[in-house]
């Protein structure tokens, strides 16, 4: 068993994720780093290495529920311990509620939503045995307020806030903590092929008067999953550049 904490980040291999698991790692945890690609997971975790940190990596399709329980029991089993887990990994099927499929509504939720229901459920078990737990969802301003042609996606970061907490009440005896950090608008993959004017209305709206960067996220991420945060719990706490204070 090691005697490092050993965390799980979902949607490792870029962006959000990729940051998560970078910090995670300069922060002296064991990071497992998933994804659904080999290849960039197999890139991260030798930067982490190289830059001195520990890492492994295991493939694995969100929205597939029992390798998704699998994958957590095998990192449990494999490492002797699981201490911190930050379900990362979401897709998007953007649509106005009139135009949305059945599949494209019941992707989002499942990928979103659901698998983490199955990752928590299984990373419970070895938490309790450990007698400690850092659970951080990441969810979206999305699901604190909405966003047009994002019915599935804010419907999901919305139930993750409520499933969230319900949890945090659940595990909160065993020493187990459970929170939310709702990005805002982050500058990635995603948001980079947006038109300019779409981004200056970003920047209106936003305090800062800018779009945040993905160690924003992982800043926050470490903090609630951190040893020093046993008296957080059940929250959700949006890292939007104040988007969303009223």
């Amino acid at each position: 068993m090691t005697d490092q904490r050993v965390a799980i980040v979902t949607g490792a291999s870029r962006g959000i994720g990729r940051a998560i698991a970078t910090r995670l790692a300069a922060d002296g945890r064991h990071v497992v780093c998933v994804s659904r690609s080999q290849g960039p997971l197999d890139e991260l975790a030798k930067e982490i290495q190289d830059a001195g940190g520990s890492a492994s990596v295991k493939t694995c399709d969100m929205s597939d529920f029992d390798a998704v329980a699998k994958m957590v029991e095998e990192v449990a089993d494999e490492q002797g311990r699981l201490d911190i887990l930050v379900n990362n990994a979401g897709i998007t099927k953007d649509n106005l509620i009139l135009r949305m499929s059945d599949d494209e509504w019941d992707d989002v939720i499942n990928t979103n939503l659901k698998s983490v229901f199955v990752a928590c459920r299984a990373a419970a078990r070895p938490m309790m045995r450990g007698k400690f737990g850092r659970i951080c969802n990441i969810a979206s301003t999305s699901g604190l307020v909405g966003n047009a042609g994002q019915a599935n996606y804010a419907a999901a970061k919305s139930g993750l806030t409520g499933f969230t907490k319900t949890i945090a009440r659940e595990l909160g005896k065993k020493n187990i903590t459970a929170n939310c950090i709702a990005p805002g608008f982050i500058e990635t993959d995603m948001t980079k092929d947006l038109p300019a004017a779409v981004t200056d209305h970003i920047k209106g709206v936003v305090s800062t008067r800018d779009l945040g960067k993905p160690n924003d996220i992982a800043a926050a991420v470490a903090y609630v999953t951190s040893d020093d945060a046993g008296f957080l719990t059940g929250q959700t706490i949006a890292v939007d550049g104040g988007m969303t204070m009223c």
